[in-house]
């Protein structure tokens, strides 16, 4: 019988919490809406675990956080239920089905990707990638811009990641900051209502540092066995250090912060190139978890190209693991640590102004990635170029890709005229792949 978020929520045991959530992490495809409406009907319509104004309250403070945001959603599910541990399980839960595929994958794609027929595949996947950040895209626009200044905040975003190559974090740092201004002097700007005043009850600052002291040391286990091991040099060091840092800036989900990784994945550090950053995205969307698990193949590439003293397979895992280990610790330390406060920062003005501006911000970064994916996607050549204060990526019009335009175009009409799910348009678009990339 359905519940309503009317009634009293109801208390599973723990062995009923792991086997829900299991399910949940074994079919959480679809991104992050579709990953939050799975929970929603799983959790609060079916079995009236949580209750409806408890769900949403703790989905807004995953949304002020870095990381993403269902992830986060399923430790605090966890966490509400049966405390750490279950927070514990619900999050290993949601994101372990889908990093052991993405996993296998990478393992294919590290040894197969230099065949003719894997590259042709390959190729209708990536060009689907673009549909399915174009259609991101729009999604977003239409759900976050609905004051002018919201759309003036996208607009400035995008051209100082476009036009003038600063970096994401900052980016993302100066519209968290602006909202925040921006909601105590003209709070209409970013269609925010009033909120309640904050009541009496104690602050619950033990659990926060403890839960920041154990999160910590977590991190820094594995980080301080490969500084001492290995050294500072070491590329499994370099993919620690770099995705330690990603985790913290990940506001506005995977989408955000691809941009800000393929430059620094491609351009900086070197480790893989712009069409296979591609094919990891395009991986990552069809398999079950959090989309930021594309980070996992690029720490599985980076690692098995530079291997030393590993054999390339070995490397390759240990980048990997170590890649996921530090991109989710830091969600569960985040939940850990602000669940207790939920309430509290519902009634954060500051707070609520700096998300729905940073919400603004991710719309013009995430048209910067598909500005970039679509010129290293459909052309050959894309070289920089500076105009003044101005830095450019500007494509060679005759190293244009016909097949990957027309597989592109195809992806289109399938998921905006025909509204085909994901992976039925990703089937098709491969398809499509194999018979032009081979013929």
């Amino acid at each position: 019988m359905q519940r309503t978020g009317m009634t009293a929520p109801s208390q599973p045991d723990f062995a009923e919490l792991v086997r829900v959530s299991t399910r949940i992490g074994c079919l959480s495809f679809g991104g992050p809406a579709g990953q939050i409406a799975l929970m929603h009907r799983e959790i609060v319509e079916e079995r009236g675990w949580v209750s409806e104004e408890q769900f949403l309250h703790a989905l807004n403070l995953c949304h002020l956080l870095p990381g993403p945001e269902a992830q986060q959603l399923a430790i605090w599910i966890g966490w509400k239920l049966h405390g750490v541990k279950g927070g514990l399980a619900a999050g290993l839960l949601f994101v372990v089905p889908g990093a052991l595929v993405i996993l296998a994958l990478s393992v294919l794609y590290g040894f197969a990707a230099r065949l003719d027929w894997f590259a042709a595949l390959f190729l209708g996947i990536k060009a689907a990638v673009l549909a399915l950040v174009a259609q991101a895209l729009l999604r977003l626009a239409g759900r976050a811009l609905d004051t002018t200044f919201k759309r003036g905040v996208a607009a400035v975003a995008f051209a100082a990641l476009f036009l003038l190559n600063l970096p994401f974090p900052l980016v993302v740092l100066a519209a968290l900051l602006t909202g925040s201004l921006v909601a105590r002097a003209r709070p209409g700007w970013l269609a925010l209502k009033p909120v309640a005043p904050a009541d009496g009850s104690p602050r619950p600052w033990g659990q926060s540092a403890r839960a920041v002291v154990v999160g910590g040391i977590a991190w820094a286990v594995p980080m301080s066995a490969i500084l001492l091991t290995l050294g500072s040099g070491h590329v499994l060091w370099q993919i620690g250090l770099f995705f330690s840092k990603l985790a913290v800036v990940t506001f506005g989900g995977a989408y955000a912060v691809l941009a800000y990784m393929a430059q620094q994945a491609v351009q900086g550090h070197g480790w893989l190139g712009a069409g296979e950053m591609a094919d990891g995205l395009g991986l990552a969307e069809t398999t079950p978890g959090p989309l930021i698990l594309v980070t996992q193949f690029v720490g599985y590439l980076a690692a098995f190209r530079a291997p030393a003293p590993f054999t390339p397979l070995v490397a390759g895992l240990l980048g990997a693991l170590l890649t996921t280990w530090v991109t989710f610790v830091p969600c569960f330390l985040w939940i850990f640590a602000l669940a207790p406060w939920v309430d509290r920062l519902e009634r954060s003005q500051g707070l609520k102004g700096g998300l729905a501006c940073v919400t603004a911000a991710v719309v013009g970064v995430v048209a910067n990635l598909a500005v970039w994916f679509a010129l290293h996607v459909l052309f050959a050549r894309v070289e920089p170029a500076t105009f003044g204060p101005l830095h450019l990526n500007l494509p060679d019009p005759a190293s244009l890709d016909w097949r990957a335009a027309a597989l592109a175009i195809l992806a289109a009409l399938l998921l905006f005229r025909a509204r085909w799910n994901i992976i039925r348009v990703l089937a098709v678009a491969a398809l499509g792949g194999l018979v032009l990339g081979l013929t």
